[in-house]
């Protein structure tokens, strides 16, 4: 069994992952509510808060240790002091056990993440359905990602497409800030927009050239500030539900956009959503509604795989070939998706 931690941000996570069974067992400790009051991520209070959690949703797996053949952690995208915390853990652990550790990086976690549920579905012919759904096209989104991503039938992973500013899931929270709602501030718009127009308001969407999949969400906000700035705060609150759903509308209509032209560039069997931002219902609905007209395979991550989690990091751990493994693993802060 592969047993796994992850702490590249604000979340504390372990899970355990039994390649005949799938996850068996996995835990999450949220930061969320300590750095509201921030506006965001403080990265020292939250390596603090992972000193303290760690240890504990250790304790829950003491009597599976014995059972542990690998150690995973998160080695990389993340927060220098999370990430430190979560490898540092890991290297006593794998000492301790006696096995070895594997660094896996959390963004091509996300990219194995929407394959969980196929595999919980088919865990012996896994191999063979994994296989099936190959060429892969998936859509990472996520706070400080977004990516399209393509595994190909030989499983190797390349970037077909990234933002060249903002991520999707900054473009929530700096528009939420904008609206002046509180931090994490995406499922708050995603909410009031349910009850507004689309169309009441139009915002930009960035790189509109069908054959360039890059991304781009900074102009966006700008246009949501200039916006802003011509209404008074009584106007704001009356039009917030509108301001809201047509800001969601540029966000989820690039996303979408981008989706579609890369399906249109190539023939692919499976198109995979991934990412804290894939929470986001209306982007679940509209993306699989893309898949059906393109006539390919929805594969979306389970809610409780779309953040950050260690059922991810060990299904990843499992999947990857050629991984970095010895206790020499160091955290890396900015590793990119298309490093080991």
């Amino acid at each position: 069994m592969i047993l796994a931690i992850e702490s590249s941000c604000d979340e504390s996570a372990l899970a355990l992952f039994d390649p005949k069974a799938g996850i068996v067992r996995e835990l999450i400790s949220s930061q969320a509510a300590n750095h509201q009051q921030y506006g965001g991520v403080v990265p020292e209070l939250a390596s603090r808060m992972h000193l303290s959690a760690l240890p504990l949703l250790l304790e829950a797996f003491r009597d599976d240790l014995p059972q542990v053949t690998t150690l995973a952690v998160t080695r990389g995208p993340g927060l220098l002091p999370c990430l430190s915390l979560g490898v540092t853990m890991a290297r006593s652990l794998a000492l301790s056990l006696s096995c070895p550790l594997v660094g896996v990086n959390h963004l091509r976690a996300h990219a194995h993440s929407p394959f969980i549920p196929v595999h919980r579905a088919h865990p012996t012919e896994f191999l063979t359905t994994r296989r099936s759904l190959l060429p892969h096209l998936g859509l990472i989104v996520s706070g400080g990602n977004t990516l399209l991503i393509e595994i190909d039938e030989h499983l190797k992973l390349s970037v077909i497409g990234r933002t060249v500013d903002d991520a999707a899931g900054e473009a929530y929270d700096k528009g939420a800030r904008l609206l002046g709602l509180p931090y994490p501030g995406g499922a708050l718009i995603e909410q009031k927009a349910q009850l507004g127009q689309p169309d009441k308001f139009i915002f930009p969407r960035g790189i509109p050239e069908k054959s360039d999949l890059r991304f781009s969400f900074s102009g966006l906000k700008t246009a949501l500030r200039y916006q802003l700035e011509t209404m008074s705060d009584e106007a704001v609150a009356a039009e917030l539900p509108h301001l809201c759903a047509g800001y969601q509308d540029a966000i989820l209509g690039q996303l979408i956009s981008k989706a579609s032209a890369a399906l249109h560039q190539k023939r692919y069997r499976s198109l995979g959503l991934s990412g804290g931002v894939a929470n986001n219902q209306t982007l679940r609905t509209r993306l699989s509604s893309l898949a059906q007209k393109s006539g390919v395979k929805i594969l979306i991550a389970d809610p409780a795989h779309c953040g950050d989690n260690a059922g991810m990091i060990a299904f990843a751990a499992w999947c990857e070939s050629g991984l970095p493994t010895g206790l020499q693993i160091s955290p890396a802060p900015a590793l990119a998706v298309d490093q080991f």
